[in-house]
């Protein structure tokens, strides 16, 4: 496994029932990337996405988040499940932005963005305000700070849902279609937090629709479809001169 790589897939396999979903993803998003996922939907790009941080186990093959093996320990040649508190701790390390916010709705912005440092960190309350202040001013929501998710549009809540995932510190953060539940006059606001952590150098990995977003701030794109890998490369590359007629069949429609 090389030094850098943050995820590393091996021959991932993941079925529901009878349907394969991920037929051997081999991948590897080195540290301080910005990976970029797209493809037709149903072609098992959020699947894999949620396989990363274990919500989704997998069938068969291996999953490295920054050198450790995903959801299992390996003895010997037998792999061993982790229990759900060692899965919990290598969560905490990796930040999953959704299609829907999922922020509490009874909670302030302020609120939502503090409560897993202090649940699952132990941090004291003061420090936690502090941070989520902080990251609240980071995606431009200083002033939102004490309304409730109802009050902002969905814009608005994304970007609390990105400090809420910040908020924990991660090493590695999933993006989920981020923009695909918004109106498209909210998609811009969005698109720029996500330009300005790529440019801290958080390793990112994002399944978008948006190609201009991986054409400009990608280092790596991959296509999938049905369940594979079908081309990978250079956004810029892939999406000027796709080399596969699959590929260049769904970009025809999409760009």
């Amino acid at each position: 496994m090389t030094e850098s790589a943050m995820v590393k897939a091996e021959q991932v396999h993941k079925s529901f029932g009878h349907v394969q979903v991920l037929k051997g993803i081999d991948l590897e998003v080195k540290q301080g990337e910005v990976f970029c996922l797209i493809g037709p939907s149903g072609s098992g790009k959020s699947t894999f996405l949620r396989c990363i941080n274990h919500l989704e186990k997998i069938n068969a093959g291996r999953l490295y988040v920054d050198g450790n093996l995903v959801g299992y320990r390996q003895q010997g040649d037998k792999l061993y499940e982790l229990r759900d508190r060692e899965v919990s701790m290598q969560r905490r390390d990796i930040g999953m932005v959704f299609q829907r916010f999922n922020l509490f709705p009874h909670m302030t912005a302020l609120e939502n963005v503090m409560e897993a440092p202090v649940q699952v960190k132990k941090r004291s309350k003061s420090e936690a305000r502090t941070q989520a202040q902080e990251l609240l001013d980071r995606v431009g929501l200083a002033d939102k700070a004490n309304n409730y998710p109802s009050q902002l549009s969905g814009g608005q809540q994304q970007r609390v849902a990105i400090a809420r995932a910040l908020a924990m510190e991660p090493k590695l953060m999933l993006f989920d279609e981020p923009t695909s539940a918004l109106d498209p006059e909210l998609v811009g606001e969005v698109l720029d937090v996500m330009r300005d952590l790529a440019q801290s150098g958080m390793t990112m990995v994002v399944v978008t629709h948006e190609m201009g977003f991986a054409r400009e701030v990608g280092d790596s794109l991959v296509f999938m479809d049905d369940g594979v890998v079908v081309e990978s490369g250079d956004p810029r590359e892939v999406l000027t001169n796709p080399q596969q007629e699959r590929t260049q069949s769904f970009l025809s429609k999409v760009l």
